[in-house]
């Protein structure tokens, strides 16, 4: 990659973000003399475009997690960050943190009930399985709804650390016909539906569940058919990750299953230990896939151990039916942004302008397959600590624009999380958009009753779950999102370079400020 750092001419693009002149000093250099908008001024459309044509081409075959495009787009980014001097946290020339994947095949389960056996599909569902299981249960435990929140909860009462439990789907109301987790009627995270599963699923985990057996007839009768035809099919499994420890084993259910081991599931609420014997057999066929992040840093001068990290996930979703879906915007836009943002820190270090904090370039993989390569950085094997971890700023998407926006600026974008954690992070995001690019931020997606959850739908979810202050940088679905046609053509560049461009000064102002941003909003 041959770049060349003008400081004395910078080109003006349709958008500008950030320029001005250069400050001078006969001192050594300090990060304070730096004015960011000269390294900015690197971040431009033509090499963003350069870029994302050859990382969203047909050659790349749609970075399908585990596969050849995969492995092609990785050594990609692994070039670009040897050619720009920018070295790997992991040492020498090895910029692939691996994250160990399988594609899970269930080849048979039965659950036994006092003598009677019932089979897949028929009667259950094996939802995730990290291995073959044979378990003889004596002691479940019936949590109700398998709700755990401030106002009610289904888990104060019992003990589930290392049992199976047994939960329902839906969510109780008040005598005034208001769900008791809200006080409105409003559909909750725990109400129904796949948000509801997950919602479970996590509360069974945090109190320490080894197993969840889930009742959701109407579920079930859409899973049961669709989980067969794979069963029965060739068709590659569901891809998950391998975790420190084992997951959690998650079973859906019919009502004559769940009836069967408590008689009365579906009049009962209270949490209760259920006596039934009962069996559970799981074959686990899983395959093992390769696959790895990419990850780069620059060292911080000041307080090395403090962590900026700035994500884009480096995968899309393959090849459909003999389509290549190149995945320009998703999220083609957001690693080559990255690649970007880390020229323009390698330049300022060239200058003798090294980041007070360390910066952190990690590029996900396995985010179509549910967010993987960020949670195993997170949950199985962060680099960095994450107590040490200062923010994550998520890239994915930006170099479209939403047919759905109402009218205005198309020199915009959606923030989402910037105030979710670190009232701090949300101010000086504000602030430094007036300062140097007069981005219309829209915090539309923002919305705790956000239909869509795209808070929880893009890697930065997993940095925010531990309570590490995030930014999600989105410009909104279109009409191309998730199809072959979102192709580099389409990319409106301008305002790729400009969100871009938002990204490195944000980045910037947290990596040298004289603080570390304080986390005042922290969940539990």
């Amino acid at each position: 990659m041959k770049r060349l750092l003008y400081l004395s001419l910078i080109s003006l693009t349709i958008i500008g973000c950030g320029t001005s002149s250069t400050s001078t000093s006969s001192t050594a250099p300090k990060i304070e003399d730096a004015n960011p908008s000269d390294y900015a001024a690197t971040i431009t459309q033509e090499e963003l475009k350069t870029m994302l044509y050859t990382y969203a081409s047909d050659e790349f075959e749609g970075r399908d997690t585990g596969e050849k495009g995969q492995k092609l787009a990785v050594e990609y980014l692994k070039k670009q960050y040897l050619e720009m001097g920018i070295a790997s946290p992991l040492g020498g020339d090895d910029y692939f943190q691996e994250v160990p994947l399988e594609r899970q095949k269930v080849g048979d389960a039965t659950i036994t009930v006092n003598g009677k056996t019932f089979k897949s599909f028929e009667h259950l569902v094996v939802l995730t399985a990290s291995q073959s299981e044979n378990l003889n249960l004596t002691n479940l435990v019936y949590v109700g709804y398998g709700i755990d929140t401030d106002n009610y909860s289904d888990y104060k009462s019992v003990n589930v650390k290392g049992k199976i439990v047994l939960a329902k789907s839906g969510e109780p109301k008040d005598a005034d016909g208001n769900y008791v987790t809200s006080g409105t009627t409003e559909e909750t995270k725990w109400s129904s539906g796949r948000a509801s599963l997950s919602s479970k699923r996590d509360a069974a985990i945090e109190n320490g569940a080894k197993g969840l057996i889930y009742l959701d007839e109407a579920m079930f009768s859409r899973y049961a058919p669709f989980y067969q035809r794979r069963a029965e099919s060739n068709v590659p499994g569901r891809i998950s990750l391998k975790s420190n420890s084992p997951d959690l084993l998650r079973i859906m259910v019919n009502e004559e299953l769940a009836k069967a081991i408590f008689p009365n599931v579906l009049t009962e609420d209270k949490p209760k230990i259920i006596t039934t014997q009962t069996t559970i057999n799981i074959v686990n066929a899983s395959e093992k896939v390769s696959s790895e992040n990419v990850v780069a840093y620059i060292k911080g001068s000041e307080k090395p151990d403090e962590i900026i990290v700035i994500s884009a996930h480096l995968d899309h979703v393959g090849i459909e039916n003999g389509e290549v879906y190149n995945g320009a915007d998703d999220d083609g836009s957001g690693t080559v942004a990255i690649v970007e943002i880390a020229e323009a820190f390698q330049e300022a270090v060239k200058n003798g302008f090294s980041p007070k904090r360390s910066v952190v370039f990690l590029h996900v993989t396995g985010e179509e397959r549910g967010l993987l390569g960020s949670r195993h950085y997170t949950d199985n094997d962060p680099i960095f600590p994450l107590e040490n971890t200062v923010a994550n700023l998520n890239i994915d998407m930006i170099g479209r624009t939403d047919p759905e926006r109402k009218e205005g600026d198309r020199n915009y974008i959606y923030l989402i999380g910037s105030d979710k954690l670190s009232t701090d992070l949300h101010n000086i995001s504000e602030e430094v958009n007036a300062t140097y690019c007069n981005v219309d931020l829209d915090y539309t997606y923002n919305d705790e009753n956000d239909p869509n959850r795209f808070y929880y739908r893009s890697d930065h979810y997993n940095f925010a779950k531990n309570n590490i202050p995030v930014i999600f940088y989105f410009n909104g679905t279109h009409a191309d999102y998730h199809k072959a046609s979102d192709t580099p053509d389409k990319i409106e560049y301008d305002l790729m370079t400009n969100r871009a461009k938002l990204v490195f000064h944000t980045a910037w102002e947290l990596a040298n400020r004289a603080e570390r941003i304080v986390v005042d909003k922290a969940t539990k």
